[in-house]
């Protein structure tokens, strides 16, 4: 099973769902694109919370020093990202895949990161509760099905609000595969907990 992680934005919380799957499913990570914090990128946060000996951690096709869009912190390092040199690791593991801010953050003058989902990708989508977040939801769950992208499930991060939740759910029809609260720290701990949490939902997938 290859997972593709995305988000209604930018720090909605795609990096410790990430976490949290690769953990409960111990599948393999991979984020193609990383813009800024190169020393502390997504790749090594999710190495220090899984615990399982099984993951393996791949390569960035592009890591990128200014924590931009993608386009720009391209351009920044003289660079530009072609979706052909962005090649899919080879694993006979499950694979988590993470992209990077939302759907439609450019890669460069005509590509998205919407166009990094394979055909053989199940989308899961990050949805954190704040002023605006149902109207960017339903946004990215409208782009992905115009795109004919099937979307797995709904993940909610930060603190509960079921009235946004229910409204968003009863609209699409979409599974939501769980809940990740607003904890006062991640851990490898807390990230085994929700892993086993969400581990039926997300073989069920």
């Amino acid at each position: 099973m290859k997972l593709f992680i995305t988000g209604i934005g930018t720090d909605v919380g795609k990096t410790i769902a990430s976490a949290i799957i690769t953990e409960s499913l111990e599948a393999d990570y991979w984020k193609p694109i990383q813009a800024g914090d190169v020393d502390n990128s997504d790749t090594h946060k999710v190495k220090s919370y899984v615990s399982n000996d099984k993951t393996m951690f791949f390569p960035n096709a592009y890591l990128l020093n200014t924590p931009a869009s993608p386009h720009l912190a391209a351009k920044l390092d003289g660079v530009t990202i072609e979706l052909k040199k962005i090649v899919e690791p080879d694993t006979e593991n499950h694979l988590v895949v993470e992209g990077a801010g939302g759907l439609l953050v450019p890669l460069n003058e005509i590509d998205c990161v919407i166009d990094l989902i394979q055909s053989d990708y199940k989308v899961i989508l990050v949805s954190r509760h704040y002023l605006g977040s149902i109207n960017h939801t339903l946004l990215s769950i409208e782009t992905l099905q115009n795109r004919k992208i099937k979307i797995a499930g709904i993940v909610f991060s930060g603190t509960e609000n079921k009235a946004t939740e229910s409204i968003i759910l009863n609209k699409t029809n979409i599974k939501c595969i769980g809940r990740i609260d607003e904890e006062p720290y991640f851990d490898k701990n807390v990230i085994r907990e929700y892993a086993d949490f969400f581990r039926e939902n997300l073989l069920n997938l």
